[in-house]
C-alpha cells in the first residue's frame, strides 16, 4: 500500500515538473494570489521580512531585492513568500528584475511551480528568468525539466549566454545526454562562449560524465587560464570512475603549477587517496587542509573519516571524526563502516550505540554496517534486536540489509533462520542468493549450497565471480569433480574464465579433487599468477605427492618478485616433509625468518612436521620449543615426531606437560600418544588411555585408535587379547587393524593367524602385495617352503602384481630417486663399487643374506643379487659417496623396509660409522652403533 501512495505521489510530482509551459488558468492564479495576499495581511514574525512590515515608508524595489536575495542564500521559503505578497499588494510585481530574483528563490529552493507562475505571468521572460529557473532544475537534479525549459526558451528566440550555458551542460550531464551536450557545445562554440572558464568547466565534466574522458580532457588542456575549479573539474570525474592514480598525479600537477587547493580539491582527492588505500598520501592531503588554514565543512571532514577508516587508519578516523561538531549520518557511516571493513567489530558496535544515543537515526546503511558486526562477533541476540528495529520501520526493502540479515543468521550458525529471511525476501537479487549460498557453505551444509545454486540457475538468476568462487569451495569438500567440471564450463560460457578469483577457485578445486593435471593446465593458461594462484597449485602438488614439482614452482614465483606469504611457506614445508627433503626444508625455514612469518600458527607447526618427518627430531623440538602460543596442532605434531622415532616415553612426558597448560587433546593427539606407548612398551599405560577416552575427553575411540592397541596387543604376544578387540569394535575392522595382526602374526610366528588377517587384508586391499610378502614370510620361518612356492607362483602368475619398491635420498639440494636394480644414475659405477665393498666388510662381520624372504622363482645367488640390490641400500651407498663423512643419511622408503635391509644398515651404519635415518611406510629407524631405534620391531 505504501509502495503503491509512493509510486502515485512520484508520478504526480513528475506531471507537475513536465507541465507545458502556458499559461495556468484564471482559478489556479486566482488561488495563489488569494493566499499569498492572506499571508501578507498576517503579522510577519521574520526579521528579515519585519523592517518592510513595521515600516511606515512605502517599500522600494532596493529593498525587496535585497530581502529576496537573503531568503535565496538561506533557502528561507516561508519569508520569501511573504515578500512576494508584500509585492503584489504594493504593486511590483511588473518590475522584471524583482521578479528575476523570485524566479531565482523559488528554483533554488526547489518550488517550481511558483517559480514557472511568474515566468507565465511575465510578458516577456527575459533571459536572467530562464537562466535562474535552468539553474534550478539543474541544481535540484531535475536534468530533463532544465532540458523541457531550455528548448522552451530557445523556441522563443532568447539567446543563451555564459550563465546559461553550465545549467542547460550539467543538465545534459544529469541525464548523460552526449548527442545534445554536444549540440549546445557546438552553440556555445559559435557564440564565443566555449572560452568562458565557467562554460568550458562544465564542459569538461559534461563530457565525463558521459564517458568521453579523451573529449574531457583535451578541453581541459586547452582552457588557456585554468583556476582551480577547473582542475577541480577534471580530477573529481577521475575519481569518479575509480581512477585514483590518475586524480592523484593531476591534483600534483596543480599544486606543482602554484594554484592553490580549495576545500572540493582536498575533499576530492581525500576520495581518491581513500581508493588506492594510500593513507601516507592522504594524511599528506590533511597536512594540506591544516597548513591552508581551511575550516572543515561537513563534505570534506566526512572524506578525511572516510579516508582513514578505508586505509586502516582507525585511530586516526576516530580522531578526524570527533573534531567534527554535529556528525551526521554520513560522520557516523563513514567511521562505523570502516571499523567494519578492517574487522573491529566491537568498535563499530560501540560507534553504533553512541549514534544513537546522539539522537542521530540509522539509514540503511547503518544497519547493513551494524548487521556486519554482529555476523563478525557472532552476537545473534543484538542481531535480531536490529532485525527487530527494521521491521519497526516498516521502510521499503534494501537488498544490502536484506543480504546482510542472511549472513548474519548464516554466521551465527542460524541457517534455519538465514533461510527463512531468504525465503521472505519478495524480489531477490543476486547479493541475497550469494549470502545464501555463502551461509550454507560456511556451516558445512556444502551440499545444500549446491543445490540452492542449481535452484538459482534454473529460476534464471545470474550469477558472478562470487558465486562461482563460493560454490567452487562447496564442491572442493564434496570432492565432486563433475560438479567441478559443469561449473567450469559456465564460469568459461558467462565469460569469467579470465576473472582471478574463479581462477583460484578452480585450481584449488580441481587440486583438492586430485585433478593435478587440470589444476596445472588452468596454472599455465592464467595470464597473470598472483600468490593465491600459486599457493593454490603449490598445495595441489604437495598434497598429491609431487613434491619436487611444488619446489620448482616455488622458485618460478620468487623469480617474478611474488613475496610468499606464511601459508605458502606451510605448504612448501609439507612438499619438503613428504620428500624428506631436510636441506630444502631448512631453505625455507631461512625463508620464513627472512620474512617474519615464524609468529605465524601455521608456519610453526609445519616446521615442527618438517623436522620430524624428515628425520631430525632434534630441529623439530627446536622449531616447537620457538611457537609462542601453542595449540592442539602444535602439541600433536610434535608428539607424533617423538612417538614416530621411538622416543615413546618422551613423547608421554609431553603429553602430560600439555594437559597441564590447558589443552585438551583431540583424536589425532591421542592416536600419537597409542602410538608412542606401543613403541614403548608400555601396556598398562596405552590401556589406561585407551579405556579413558569418552570418559576423560569426550573422544570416541575410532579406526586408528583400535589399530593402535590391536598393534602394541599384539607387539606385546597378547594374540588373544587383541582378537578379542577385534571382534568387540562397533564397527568392521579395516585394513589398518588386520594389517597390524598381520605384522604381530609374523613376529609371534603364529601361522593361523597370519592366514587369517592376510586373507581379510587380500579382501580390502587385494591390490597390495605386501600382504603375501609378510605372509611368505611367516610361511618361511616356519618352514612351510610348499606355501612359500604357492605364493610364488600367485604372483608370477601376475594375479597380485608387487608394488615397486622407491627409495629417495636428498643430496645438496637436489631429491634422487631409486628403484631395484637401478642404473640410471650418472654415480652408477661408484654406487654398485660402493655396495661390493660394503658387502665384502659386511661378511667379515658375520653377515649373510637373507634369501628367504625373496619370493622370486630364481637360483640361491640371483636373489643375494636382487636383495643387494634393493632400492634403498642403493640409495644410502649413494649417500656414502656423495655427502661429507660423518654427516647423516637420511633415505625415505615408499614401503615397509625389508628384514635384510633393515640388518644391513645395522651393519653399515657401525662399520662407516655414520647415523642411517630411513623413514619407510610405518615408522622412523635410527640406525646407530650397529642397532635401531625401532627394536627391530616395525
Amino acid at each position: 500500500m505504501k509502495g503503491l501512495k509512493f509510486q502515485s505521489l512520484q508520478f504526480h510530482l513528475l506531471e507537475r515538473h513536465y507541465l507545458p509551459f502556458k499559461s495556468l488558468t484564471l482559478s489556479i492564479l486566482f488561488v495563489i494570489s488569494t493566499k499569498l495576499l492572506q499571508t501578507a495581511s498576517k503579522v510577519n514574525r521574520d526579521p528579515q521580512t519585519a523592517s518592510v512590515q513595521s515600516s511606515n515608508r512605502r517599500p522600494t524595489s532596493i529593498s525587496y531585492s535585497e530581502l529576496l536575495s537573503q531568503c535565496t542564500a538561506s533557502k528561507t521559503l516561508g519569508a520569501g513568500k511573504e515578500v512576494h505578497a508584500h509585492m503584489i499588494r504594493f504593486g511590483f510585481l511588473e518590475d522584471p528584475n524583482l521578479r528575476n530574483y523570485l524566479i531565482n528563490l523559488y528554483s533554488k529552493c526547489g518550488c517550481f511551480v511558483y517559480a514557472r507562475q511568474v515566468i507565465e505571468e511575465s510578458s516577456e521572460p527575459d533571459l536572467v528568468s530562464w537562466s535562474a529557473l535552468i539553474s534550478g532544475y539543474a541544481q535540484n537534479g531535475l536534468g530533463r525539466e532544465a532540458l523541457l525549459a531550455f528548448r522552451y526558451m530557445h523556441s522563443l528566440g532568447v539567446k543563451s549566454n555564459e550563465f546559461t550555458f553550465p545549467s542547460v551542460l550539467k543538465a545534459c550531464s544529469i541525464k548523460k545526454d552526449l548527442k545534445l551536450g554536444k549540440q549546445i557545445h557546438g552553440v556555445a562554440v559559435v557564440t564565443g562562449f566555449e572560452c568562458d572558464v565557467f562554460v568550458a568547466n562544465t564542459l569538461v565534466v559534461m563530457y565525463a560524465k558521459c564517458e568521453e574522458f579523451g573529449d574531457s580532457r583535451r578541453l581541459f588542456d586547452e582552457i588557456p587560464e585554468r583556476d582551480v575549479v577547473s582542475w577541480n573539474a577534471l580530477f573529481s570525474s577521475y575519481v569518479r570512475r575509480n581512477c585514483f592514480g590518475e586524480a592523484v598525479e593531476l591534483f600534483l600537477e596543480m599544486v606543482v603549477s602554484g594554484l592553490k587547493p580549495n576545500e572540493f580539491s582536498l575533499s576530492s582527492i581525500t576520495n581518491a587517496c581513500a581508493g588506492l588505500g594510500d593513507g601516507s598520501r592522504g594524511k599528506q592531503i590533511h597536512g594540506f587542509l591544516v597548513k591552508l588554514g581551511y575550516k572543515l565543512d561537513s563534505y570534506t571532514a566526512n572524506a578525511l573519516v572516510d579516508m582513514y577508516a578505508k586505509v586502516g587508519k582507525l585511530e586516526d578516523a576516530i580522531s578526524a571524526f570527533q573534531e567534527i561538531g554535529k556528525p551526521d549520518i554520513v560522520s557516523w557511516n563513514a567511521i562505523i563502516a570502516g571499523c567494519v571493513l578492517h574487522e573491529f567489530h566491537d568498535w563499530a558496535l560501540k560507534l553504533f550505540r553512541d549514534m544513537e544515543r546522539s539522537g542521530v537515526s540509522p539509514n540503511m546503511f547503518t544497519l547493513s554496517s551494524a548487521l556486519k558486526a554482529c555476523a563478525g562477533l557472532g552476537y545473534e541476540k543484538l542481531g535480531r534486536q536490529l532485525h527487530s528495529s527494521l521491521i519497526k520501520m516498516d521502510a521499503e526493502t534494501d537488498l544490502f540489509v536484506d543480504a546482510g540479515l542472511v549472513d548474519m543468521y548464516s554466521k551465527c550458525r542460524r541457517t534455519k533462520d538465514a533461510r527463512m529471511v531468504h525465503r521472505l525476501i519478495p524480489k531477490k537479487g543476486l547479493i541475497a542468493w550469494n549470502a545464501m549460498i555463502s551461509g550454507h557453505s560456511q556451516n558445512g551444509e556444502d551440499f545444500e549450497a549446491v543445490q540452492l545454486f542449481i535452484d538459482m540457475y534454473k529460476e534464471g538468476i545470474g550469477f558472478d565471480p562470487t558465486t562461482i568462487s563460493t560454490i567452487l569451495k562447496s564442491i572442493a569438500i564434496l570432492q565432486a569433480i563433475k560438479a567441478c567440471e559443469q561449473v567450469h564450463a559456465l564460469s568459461v560460457k558467462s565469460g569469467f574464465q579470465s576473472d582471478i578469483y574463479v581462477i583460484n577457485s578452480l585450481l584449488d578445486t580441481y587440486g583438492k579433487c586430485n585433478q593435478v593435471e587440470d589444476a596445472a593446465r588452468i596454472f599455465e593458461e592464467c595470464p597473470v599468477g598472483d600468490l593465491v594462484a600459486f599457493t593454490s597449485m603449490i598445495t595441489a602438488y604437495a598434497q598429491y605427492g609431487q613434491g619436487e614439482e611444488a619446489l620448482k614452482l616455488y622458485l618460478q614465483m620468487h623469480d617474478r618478485g611474488i613475496k610468499p606469504d606464511p601459508f605458502v611457506c606451510s605448504s612448501l614445508l609439507n612438499a619438503c616433509a613428504n620428500l624428506s627433503a631436510y636441506e630444502q626444508g631448512k631453505q625455507i625455514h631461512v625463508h620464513i625468518l627472512k620474512f617474519g612469518f615464524m609468529s605465524d600458527i601455521f608456519a610453526g607447526n609445519s616446521l615442527v612436521n618438517m623436522y620430524a618427518k624428515c628425520g631430525s627430531i632434534e630441529d623439530a623440538g627446536r622449531s616447537f620449543s620457538e611457537i609462542s602460543e601453542r595449540g592442539i596442532v602444535s602439541w600433536s605434531a610434535m608428539i607424533g615426531g617423538l612417538a614416530q622415532h621411538g622416543h615413546g616415553e618422551e613423547a608421554l612426558r609431553l603429553f602430560s606437560q600439555m594437559l597441564i597448560d590447558g589443552v585438551q587433546p583431540n583424536h589425532i593427539t591421542l592416536v600419537s600418544v597409542l602410538y608412542a606407548c606401543n613403541h614403548a612398551g608400555l601396556v598398562t599405560e596405552a590401556r589406561k588411555y585407551f579405556e579413558s577416552m569418552k570418559e576423560s575427553y569426550g573422544i570416541e575411540p575410532m579406526q586408528e585408535h583400535y589399530a593402535c592397541m590391536i598393534d602394541l596387543l599384539g607387539r606385546a604376544g597378547k594374540l588373544d587379547e587383541a582378537m578379542k578387540l577385534v571382534r568387540t569394535m562397533p564397527f568392521e575392522a579395516n585394513a589398518s587393524v588386520w594389517g597390524a595382526l598381520l605384522g604381530a602374526a609374523r613376529i609371534h610366528k603364529n601361522v593361523e593367524l597370519g592366514q587369517h588377517a592376510a586373507e581379510m587384508l587380500l579382501g580390502l586391499e587385494p591390490e597390495k602385495s605386501g600382504t603375501l610378502v609378510l605372509l611368505a614370510n611367516i610361511y618361511a620361518s616356519a618352514g612351510l617352503w610348499e606355501n612359500v612356492a604357492k605364493l610364488r607362483r600367485l604372483m608370477k602368475d601376475g594375479r597380485v602384481k608387487k608394488e615397486p619398491g622407491i627409495s629417495w635420498i636428498e643430496v645438496k639440494d637436489k631429491v634422487y630417486t631409486f628403484i631395484v636394480g637401478d642404473r640410471s644414475h650418472s654415480r652408477s659405477k661408484e654406487i654398485y663399487a660402493k655396495l661390493e665393498e660394503l658387502r665384502d666388510l659386511m661378511s667379515r662381520a658375520g653377515y649373510v643374506p637373507m634369501v628367504e624372504i625373496d619370493l622370486h622363482d630364481v637360483e640361491r645367488i640371483e636373489k643375494v643379487k636382487l636383495l643387494w640390490h634393493h632400492s634403498e641400500k642403493l640409495a644410502v651407498a649413494f649417500g656414502l659417496i656423495a655427502t661429507p663423512p660423518g654427516a647423516p643419511i637420511r633415505v625415505k622408503k615408499n614401503l615397509r623396509v625389508c628384514v635384510d635391509c633393515h640388518t644391513t644398515f645395522k651393519f653399515i651404519c657401525k662399520i662407516v660409522s655414520r647415523e642411517i635415518i630411513v623413514r619407510d611406510i610405518n615408522r622412523f629407524h635410527h640406525f646407530k652403533d650397529g642397532s635401531c631405534s625401532c627394536g627391530d620391531y616395525w
